[in-house]
């Protein structure tokens, strides 16, 4: 009875990598620019940041046109002071997102292949489990015929 053997487990993991968290590696590889660029676009990114702003513009603008003329902090020209610094923070902010959106996007990009690779190594490992039920059913096969046949001599 001559039989090929699958792969021993000791034979598969040596063929393949450990399993890596790419998010933690790639965390600790951005720079001190990126991690600025991620904590404000998720901080900026949010509803709640939109409400803070939007809230502050209509607070600031309503106090300053319906408040008593001697408690208003800015005159009629102000708004427009407001509209210039506002647009200087968006100036600003829009390449500061974009750099944290790069790094988003690099870091899923990352995942993604990392993803792949354990898709990879996943398959491999039930293919060698198939491998190696085949392996057993043809040995239980071959048992029990060889029983099968020593319980018919003895019969007989």
């Amino acid at each position: 009875m001559s039989h090929t053997h699958p792969p021993r487990l000791e034979e598969i993991k040596q063929q393949h990598k450990p399993t890596r968290n790419v998010a933690e590696e790639r965390q600790r590889q951005l720079t001190r620019m990126e991690r600025l660029a991620l904590a404000v676009t998720k901080r900026v990114g949010t509803m709640g940041f939109f409400f803070l702003i939007a809230g502050w513009s209509a607070l600031w603008l309503g106090w300053n046109i319906l408040a008593p003329k001697p408690l208003r902090f800015d005159p009629p020209t102000g708004f427009v002071l407001w509209l210039f610094i506002s647009n200087l923070i968006q100036i600003l902010l829009m390449p500061l997102l974009m750099v944290g959106q790069n790094v988003l996007n690099l870091n899923a990009e990352i995942e993604a292949r990392n993803d792949y690779e354990v898709n990879l190594k996943t398959e491999h490992y039930v293919e060698t489990i198939l491998l190696h039920l085949e392996h057993q059913n043809r040995m239980l096969t071959e048992i029990l015929e060889r029983l099968n046949i020593h319980t018919k001599h003895k019969e007989g």
